[in-house]
């Protein structure tokens, strides 16, 4: 039931959007390491021009480096810290910012060019436009996050964490989104079960973000209980009661457990709502990755758990989260596809045909 885009200019676009996703990937676990080595808080200042090029001098390392003693990280946490210590944490988060502009540029220098060769349609370039807005904004929205860890306590904002791990989320699900369209003409009218399954991914993923945010992945490191419970005792004991869901770190991390054992339900249940359907060879095919990845997902977790949040082990959690994702979307988009007929009534054969889809990237 799917049939390839015919012209090799809106193939090289899918794949130049999927590569961009890959780096935007890359991006984030970059960003996830550097969380979790607390090397995020060692830059104090925006400079996304300037700020491509290192220190390049002692005098330069020494300035950075006072700049960093005046941070509530040095006072609190680093105070004995050297500067080769210091050093170490820059690097990384210098690297982090710089793969996030190595990013933008890979995205904005070839769309200017397909926009100048008239590769793609107009719809389609408002809608890389807006993608590229996302990015500008996130980048934004990064450096509000470390200037939020500069001020008093020395940690980021849990919310900002959370808000930035969702645009990056967004972003990557556009691009993919975006690219599958020119790779497989069709309307995508998605299931509610699939819409349904991403959704609790993406709310999955959020709720990470706020368990890495508040650490509270470090208060209760047993599985499948909570230190004995399956409902901590100390759950809503935060007034307003609202509170709860931000700053208690046994609900954080309960609501995170819910929508994982959630999952647990609903990706099978769809995985054996797709066996039903026929045909849907795409679909079965992003299922079985779709379930494979949560099983994988599902391990990382409770292994990161059980290990009080060991390094490795948390970044490929926070990597599998981004392929679980990945795999949900590409289910929904295939059983969009593949759907055998539309609200309208058109067949899926009039969908996979109609060129004007294609070219308004659909």
């Amino acid at each position: 039931m799917r049939q390839p885009v015919g012209t090799t200019q809106q193939r090289s676009v899918a794949i130049w959007l999927i590569a961009c996703a890959a780096l935007v990937y890359a991006v984030l676990i970059v960003g996830g390491i550097t969380r979790l080595t607390h090397s995020g808080l060692s830059i104090v200042q925006w400079q996304p021009l300037a700020g491509v090029l290192p220190p390049l001098s002692d005098q330069a390392w020494a300035t950075l480096f006072d700049q960093y003693r005046a941070t509530p990280e040095y006072r609190l946490v680093n105070f004995d810290i050297t500067l080769e210590g210091f050093q170490r944490i820059f690097w990384l988060e210098y690297v982090h910012r710089l793969m996030g502009r190595l990013a933008g540029l890979a995205f904005l220098l070839p769309l200017l060019w397909f926009l100048r060769s008239r590769i793609i349609a107009p719809r389609l370039a408002w809608r890389l436009a807006a993608i590229f807005a996302l990015g500008a904004l996130q980048g934004t929205l990064g450096w509000y996050m470390v200037a939020s860890g500069l001020v008093q306590a020395p940690h980021v904002s849990p919310i900002l964490l959370t808000a930035h791990l969702a645009l990056a989320l967004l972003i990557i699900g556009t691009m993919l989104w975006t690219a599958w369209g020119l790779r497989l003409a069709g309307r995508r009218r998605v299931p509610g079960l699939a819409a349904a399954a991403v959704a609790v991914v993406f709310a999955m993923a959020l709720s990470g973000g706020l368990v890495a945010g508040t650490r509270a992945g470090y208060a209760y490191n047993t599985f499948p209980l909570m230190d004995g419970y399956i409902v901590p005792p100390d759950l809503m004991r935060i007034s307003p009661w609202y509170l709860n869901f931000l700053d208690n770190l046994a609900t954080v991390q309960f609501v995170h457990r819910v929508f994982a054992w959630t999952l647990v339900l609903l990706v099978p249940a769809l995985w054996w709502w797709i066996r039903g359907l026929a045909p849907a060879p795409l679909a079965r095919v992003a299922s079985n990755w779709m379930l494979a990845a949560l099983a994988l997902q599902l391990a990382l977790g409770i292994a990161t758990l059980l290990s009080g949040v060991a390094l490795p082990l948390a970044v490929a959690h926070q990597a599998g989260t981004v392929l679980l994702y990945a795999a949900g979307l590409w289910t929904a988009h295939a059983l969009g596809i593949e759907h055998p007929a539309s609200a309208d009534g058109a067949s899926a054969a009039d969908l996979h045909s109609d060129p004007a889809l294609i070219a308004n990237g659909r």
